[in-house]
């Protein structure tokens, strides 16, 4: 089979300008976040703390989630993206003004969960538009193109951050310089607005049809979503995989945030271990880049399920080396190859979920996709913590997550229910 050409997608460039801009001002945001939290010179790391951050940032859609399918089975998506960037940067000059006063409380625990609210927002309205401007045997390659761009986004954003805060603190407290940080990202989520405006008001959808008529009712529509999902195993056996391959990264990428944070560099060095950190993601970048790169051409000679089965065994191998050996030279290898692995599970089964549902169901159905990735994550995260030392240093956690990937390879992924 030939492989797309850039030329094949068309508009869907303009979704995915729309999508590789917000998720890089995500990653600059989240520095700033970071740096603030978890990095600062009179403020102690803890694997609690860092999870804490985690539950922060992702917490919100698994509350807002069941608004957000009827949102976007309703009203038009392109509308959608415009005000929901406007109000994110919006939001973001308040937080700002919060990390000026040096809060770390309650208002800024409140500021941030609206904040990646509406980011959840944001994505899924993006996942659910994709299959309406490429061709279905094109989406592993779009989502490829679209999923993984925008987490290299991420991170290139989270180095600009780490550079610019540099810079900032040159003339400015750490605080200051965060706040600065987070009034950079406020702009660029300002210019993510102006780029949704280059579709027409119905052309990422939804089709017209007949939806729950009040916004309020978004629980009885998420339910419909869970419905629909129960009659499509493929897509919810689907789900549930990219929702274990998840939460066991977000669970190492604490670990990595903790030993680079207090073991591998000097704990009262923290821009040492921001530095080493961020080293780390941006070679699971990489890897995530290769998983994309490579997905679509195996999976046009190579069974979508095989593929994904083996690359979720893939992703179990290296938190068994890293647990073997315990130094920072395997956790780098970790992240790349783990990265690579679990981008190519998720590539591959997003295209499942979003081939075997129609688009009148999308926003409902990736609501509830969103909702239990996120609610993983935040597992992930916090069983993670339970186990964590202040060092970091454990065999437990990578070899606890190899298992389950082991888990969801050869038992979940079984072909007799994964079709």
């Amino acid at each position: 089979m030939q492989l797309p050409r850039l030329s094949d997608f068309g508009r869907f460039w303009r979704l995915i300008a729309v999508r590789w801009m917000g998720q890089g001002t995500d990653g600059l945001y989240q520095s700033a976040l970071a740096a603030f939290l978890l990095f600062s010179p009179e403020r102690a790391a803890s694997a609690q703390a860092a999870a804490f951050a985690f539950a922060v940032v992702l917490l919100p859609y698994s509350l807002v989630g069941p608004v957000v399918g009827t949102l976007l089975d309703k009203f038009s998506r392109r509308q959608i993206l415009f005000f929901a960037n406007n109000l994110r940067a919006l939001v973001l000059l308040f937080v700002a003004c919060v990390l000026l006063l040096g809060n770390t409380g309650l208002l800024l625990t409140f500021t941030v969960l609206i904040s990646f609210g509406i980011n959840r927002l944001i994505l899924a309205g993006l996942s659910a538009a994709t299959p309406r401007l490429v061709s279905e045997e094109n989406l592993i390659s779009a989502n490829a193109l679209s999923v993984t761009g925008g987490t290299l986004a991420i991170v290139l954003g989270g180095g600009v951050g780490v550079g610019l805060r540099k810079l900032f603190n040159i003339f400015g407290s750490s605080d200051q310089a965060d706040a600065a940080l987070v009034m950079v990202a406020a702009f660029g989520y300002l210019i993510a607005a102006l780029l949704a405006l280059r579709v027409t008001r119905d052309e990422f959808g939804p089709e017209p049809h007949v939806v729950a008529p009040a916004w309020y009712e978004g629980f009885n529509e998420m339910r419909e979503g869970f419905r629909y999902l129960t009659d499509h195993a493929t897509s919810f056996l689907a789900i549930i995989v990219v929702a274990i391959q998840r939460g066991g990264l977000t669970a190492l990428t604490l670990m990595a945030l903790i030993l680079e944070r207090n073991t591998f560099n000097n704990s009262t060095n923290p821009d040492a271990g921001l530095g080493g950190f961020a080293l780390a993601l941006v070679l699971s970048g990489v890897g995530i880049m290769l998983g994309a790169i490579i997905t679509p051409p195996a999976t046009r000679y190579i069974n979508r399920f095989t593929w994904s089965r083996w690359a979720m065994v893939a992703a179990a191998v290296m938190p068994i080396i890293f647990a073997l050996t315990l130094n920072e030279a395997t956790l780098i290898m970790m992240g790349f190859f783990t990265g690579m692995a679990g981008q190519a599970v998720k590539v591959t089964n997003d295209a499942i979920v979003q081939q075997t549902t129609s688009d009148i169901f999308r926003g409902r159905v990736f609501a509830v996709y969103d909702v239990v990735v996120n609610a993983a994550i935040v597992s992930g995260a916090l069983l993670c913590a339970a186990f964590l030392p202040t060092s970091g240093l454990t065999r437990t956690v990578p070899l606890g997550i190899s298992v389950i990937y082991l888990f969801a390879a050869l038992a979940l992924m079984n072909k007799r229910i994964f079709k």
